[in-house]
């Protein structure tokens, strides 16, 4: 398990090495079967990385901080590979931006890493995939139209000073790797707000036991989206129990947003990729979401399945019928949803700007909340 990798005083590079209980671990009971990790990387190939920024406290200085932000980096074949693979997107609330999404509409394939992080700091993570690509793949067009993708945390960091840098890019990309994979105030999702409690990155898999092969399909969500009283855990109205411990803010609050990444190695064509990518949307439905008119809600969906090359440059692809995909849909929906929380068991409480203070979801609390309407499948202990 690789050591942390610290880059001056306030940017840390961490992938591996997740410490902090999970959902599952409080009791919160899940459909589905998870995988080894329970992780996006379960699908073999997939590499991620992160870099967080995390420097200064007390008033905001535009241009000085606090910071509270990051990046994240996701490759659907891992860095060492420019391979292209079957994609498509979706949005369910256009409030937010994931750039190269036309180009796949356009051809069925993602080329390159995706990349996510906070809403001012889109143009410079673009420029630095693009830059990236060609030092690595001198000669490729195949990171020209990178996506990425943002969700707002300017409520904690100081998002008008555009602190992230293509360095820190360069950095989780660099580092990206397989794995398990930390989760909460990290990378993209450092400074991110969820349902007002403190949000950030999750991640959760599935086996698929009854496809051919027995897939997996993995999800990771960088969550900034919700108010508290839609909150549903394990179909449990914990935002309507848990109350309390509201942000303390220097400003109005507003909904968020949420990008997701659906990945999975059973193989399916861009079409069919399409139809589940939109199943996004059932598993934040059970989170509580109801897509607000300010959250952008975009989700994205690879295969990393491979082609069969043929003579005279023809490529020979195997897909599942579409009879079989109900299962894809199961998992995608259960997947996402355990994302979530997943994400607010992780996080911890931040100060940021202004000292603007966003609280961690209270275990106990939440364990004492699923206990009273039957829902806990065990108690936690360390």
């Amino acid at each position: 398990m690789p050591t942390l990798l610290f880059i001056f005083s306030l940017s840390v590079v961490s992938c591996l090495h997740a410490a902090a209980p999970r959902a599952r671990d409080l009791g919160i009971p899940f459909d589905g079967t998870a995988g080894r990790l329970n992780a996006i990387t379960d699908v073999p190939g997939v590499e991620v990385g992160y870099t967080t920024l995390i420097s200064g406290e007390g008033k905001l200085v535009p241009g000085k901080g606090p910071v509270r932000t990051g990046v994240t980096a996701i490759f659907a074949r891992g860095k060492t590979s420019d391979e292209s693979v079957p994609a498509a997107w979706f949005s369910l609330n256009g409030n937010g931006e994931m750039t190269g999404t036309a180009w796949i509409d356009e051809s069925g394939f993602l080329e390159g890493p995706i990349v996510i992080t906070n809403t001012h700091g889109v143009g410079t993570a673009r420029d630095a995939v693009v830059e990236w690509g060609l030092k690595h793949f001198p000669g490729s067009d195949k990171f020209s139209l990178p996506v990425v993708a943002e969700t707002w945390d300017g409520v904690l960091n100081d998002i008008n000073g555009f602190h992230l840098t293509k360095k820190d890019v360069f950095a989780a990309l660099d580092h990206a790797s397989s794995g398990q994979i930390s989760e909460g105030n990290v990378g993209g999702g450092t400074g991110m707000i969820a349902f007002r409690w403190k949000g950030g990155t999750g991640t959760a898999s599935r086996v698929l036991r009854d496809l051919p092969g027995k897939p997996v399909l993995g999800v990771l969500v960088q969550a900034n989206f919700g108010e508290r009283r839609d909150l549903k855990i394990a179909g449990v109205p914990v935002g309507t129990e848990l109350t309390g411990s509201l942000p303390v803010e220097s400003g109005p609050s507003k909904d968020g947003s949420i990008i997701t990444v659906v990945a999975t190695e059973a193989p399916l064509l861009p079409h069919q990729l399409k139809r589940l990518v939109k199943r996004v949307t059932l598993g934040l439905g059970k989170s509580g979401s109801v897509g607000r008119n300010s959250s952008g809600d975009l989700f994205l969906a690879f295969s990393t399945a491979t082609p069969k090359h043929l003579a005279h440059g023809i490529e020979q692809w195997n897909t599942l019928p579409n009879s079989a995909l109900d299962p894809l849909f199961e998992a995608t929906v259960e997947a996402t949803e355990e994302a979530i929380v997943n994400t607010l068991v992780a996080a911890k409480t931040m100060t940021g700007i202004n000292r603007t203070t966003v609280y961690a979801l209270p275990h106990s609390e939440l364990q004492a909340v699923l206990r009273k309407y039957h829902r806990l499948t065990s108690d936690f202990r360390r």
